[in-house]
């Protein structure tokens, strides 16, 4: 990879590694799995930089790499991340505190989005990060039609686990 490309991927990590931290939090309990996913999620976009073509923004790439590695990494091991050692290159990547203030205030939201099975998680993610149903059909490889009935669903779903 030119030395273009690696500050290019550096760059774009840095500025949506939110991304990461938020899908981090939905598939993880604790801070040492929430760091091997994130890290795990680093190397896989890492991989992944030199196909990406840019026909989708960088961010929506960039979900669908690490929903597909926190769904395949949660399904593998159950909730126990295995992780990768790190190319020395991804170092150089300035990783920002994690502020999860907020999410404290979200707990009980949290706590039913992780009673969810895999794809409804992504579409709750998606949901919540404001992105339209075209947009999640792209990302998660499905319908524009089906996301807006497994929305719904999920919404319902949501619903009776919060207020039983």
């Amino acid at each position: 990879m030119t030395k273009e490309l690696e500050h290019k991927f550096i760059i774009e990590l840095e500025e949506n590694q939110n991304i990461v931290h938020k899908i981090c939090k939905i598939y993880t309990d604790n801070t040492d799995a929430h760091n091997d996913l994130f890290q795990e999620i680093t190397i896989q976009l890492w991989k992944a930089y030199p196909k990406f073509r840019g026909d989708a923004k960088f961010s929506t790439w960039m979900y669908r790499i690490a929903l597909n590695t926190a769904i395949t990494l949660y399904r593998k091991s159950k909730r126990q991340i295995r992780t990768q050692d790190f190319d020395s290159v991804l170092y150089k990547v300035k990783a920002t505190t994690y502020d999860d203030t907020e999410e404290q205030q979200l707990k009980l939201m949290y706590d039913a989005i992780k009673q969810l099975n895999d794809i409804e998680k992504a579409l709750v993610f998606l949901y919540l990060e404001d992105k339209n149903y075209k947009e999640i059909s792209d990302t998660i490889g499905i319908s524009e039609v089906n996301a807006r009935v497994k929305m719904n669903r999920v919404k319902t779903k949501l619903k009776n686990i919060l207020n039983p």
